[in-house]
Order: structure tokens, then C-alpha cells, then sequence
């Protein structure tokens, strides 16, 4: 399933290439012709993800998608004959001046109005992604419960758009053992793991790729600062993982593997329905 760092992505590659343009929408496929209907014609005003899920606003009404497990939705550029035919059960086709794109295979695409959104913003816990997010929310929530910091960071109630790999790595690079019941973790630590999706994720939006290895988030870190990655972010769309960093992991499949920081044998176990991947040895209670 896509993590939050997709979406806030998507949002961004939408506005770039659909904000302030009538669109041309449409339903091949005819699940959401009658909707579809709706939007075709309007202006796309703006897009924004909240943890997983993504709303497009088009006048009183917000496209809300969710992308579940195997939905895809890539925004290209056209071509000089427009776009190609429609490939396979595409259930939303937009099209504006420059570019279209297709959704396929979404676990959500629905119009809401004002008060659906909110009701469904309201369910989320604090979004790393975005600037005014409060920790202090998902704190509040993770501190009461026996589940384990693991499972908490899987609750998109707690934390919103955190999905295996990050809190796979996230627990591994701060040291901290999965199995720890949420009300036994400190609010310094809390406060760690906060502050370390704040620095992964953003990367993560940039380079369409979770990069959590040390050299390659200096790298990364170095190439925002310096203006290249924007035009990385530009070529990017959606399709696929970007590829500007090989992709490795501290600990994420490497079941069996050395640790790469006390070079014990890595371990996994299932938690919330996802493969946990960490090291018994060095992740211990704080």
C-alpha cells in the first residue's frame, strides 16, 4: 500500500499539471461515470493528501481517493494525438491542457462534500507531511494503549500516512523495540520518532522512494538544499519508485540479515496484518 509520501506526492503532480484548468474527466470503465459527469468541465482548485488519502477540490465538491493496495493513479504529458485509449478498468480518466491521467484500482473514489471531509480528516492522527500538525495529538492517543509502538505507528488514527516501511526503519534507526506497548514509550521518544518521519518523509515526497540509509538522506538532504531534486520531482510520474538512490534498507526484507548496526541477526514477526523486520538485540526499551 502506498505510504503518505506517495500521496502527498500525487497531490503535488496533479496541482502542477491540472491547478486553475477545466478538466476533461471521464470513466471508461463506467463505475463512476454518473460522478465523473460532475466533475467534467470544472476547474481543479487545489489537490492535498491527509496521511493516505487524497482530495481534489473542484468547486463545492473534493474527488477523495484512496489508493488501498493496488490503485494507481500516474499523471503524464500528452502527446501531440492526446491521450492513448484506454488501457484495462480505468476508473477515472481527467485530461487538462498538458497532461492526463488515469486511476486505476483505487479502494476509494468518491465525490464528498465539505462535512464528508471532514468528517474523514477528523479520523486521522497528525500528518509528518504537513506543517501545522500537532505530535501532541498522536501522543495523546498512543500513550493510553497496551498495543505495542508497532502496531501504533500502523494506526492511522495515531499517526497519519505511516505504512511498514517507514516504521520498520524508523524504529530501527532510533533503537527502539517494536514490541514496546504504547504506554510505556516515553514522550521524548515519541517525540524522536515524530521529529525522524518529519526528516524521512518529505524525502520520501521529493525522490518518490523511501530513503532511510544515512548516506543516502545526507545525499538527498543535499540535493534539496541545492535545487536539483526539483527537477528529479518533475520527471516523476507516479508510475513507478523513482530510482536515484539504490534501493536499500537498514532493515525492511532483510530477514536473517547481519544488523547493520550490531551486526546480530535480524528478525521479523507479523504485526497489524505487515511483516515487522527489526533487530532483538539492539532495539531495546527506552
Amino acid at each position: 500500500m502506498p505510504e503518505g509520501h506517495t500521496i502527498h506526492a500525487l497531490a503535488d503532480r496533479l496541482e502542477r499539471a491540472f491547478k486553475g484548468h477545466a478538466l476533461e474527466a471521464s470513466s471508461p470503465q463506467g463505475r463512476f461515470a454518473a460522478d465523473a459527469e460532475l466533475l467534467d468541465g470544472q476547474v481543479l482548485e487545489r489537490a492535498q493528501a491527509w496521511g493516505k488519502h487524497l482530495f481534489v477540490d473542484v468547486g463545492d465538491l473534493a474527488l477523495h481517493v484512496h489508493l488501498g493496495l493496488i490503485g494507481q493513479f500516474p499523471v503524464r504529458p500528452l502527446g501531440v494525438d492526446g491521450p492513448p485509449s484506454p488501457v484495462g478498468a480505468v476508473r477515472l480518466r481527467l485530461v487538462g491542457p498538458q497532461h492526463w491521467a488515469d486511476l486505476r484500482g483505487p479502494m476509494i473514489c468518491t465525490l464528498v462534500d465539505r462535512a464528508r471531509r471532514q468528517e474523514i480528516v477528523a479520523t486521522l492522527g497528525p500528518d509528518p507531511l504537513r506543517r501545522r500538525s500537532d505530535p501532541g495529538a498522536g501522543w495523546e492517543r498512543l500513550r493510553r494503549s497496551r498495543r505495542s509502538i508497532a502496531e501504533l505507528l500502523m494506526d492511522q488514527s495515531v499517526v497519519a500516512g505511516v505504512g511498514n516501511v517507514y516504521r520498520c526503519e524508523v524504529l530501527h534507526r532510533l533503537a527502539v523495540d517494536p514490541l514496546t506497548p504504547g504506554r510505556d514509550v516515553s514522550e521524548q521518544v515519541w517525540n524522536e520518532i515524530w521529529d525522524d518521519l518529519v526528516l524521512l518523509m518529505p524525502l520520501g515526497r521529493v525522490f518518490s522512494q523511501i530513503i532511510t540509509m544515512p548516506d543516502q538522506v545526507a545525499a538527498a538532504q543535499r540535493a534539496r538544499r541545492s535545487g536539483r531534486s526539483r527537477a528529479i520531482s518533475r520527471q516523476l510520474t507516479g508510475e513507478r519508485l523513482g530510482d536515484t538512490f539504490e534501493r536499500r534498507f537498514l532493515v525492511y526484507k532483510r530477514t536473517g540479515e547481519p544488523c547493520p548496526r550490531c551486526r546480530n541477526t535480524l528478525q521479523q514477526k507479523e504485526i497489524a496484518g505487515r511483516r515487522l523486520y527489526w533487530c532483538p538485540a539492539c532495539q531495546v526499551r527506552h
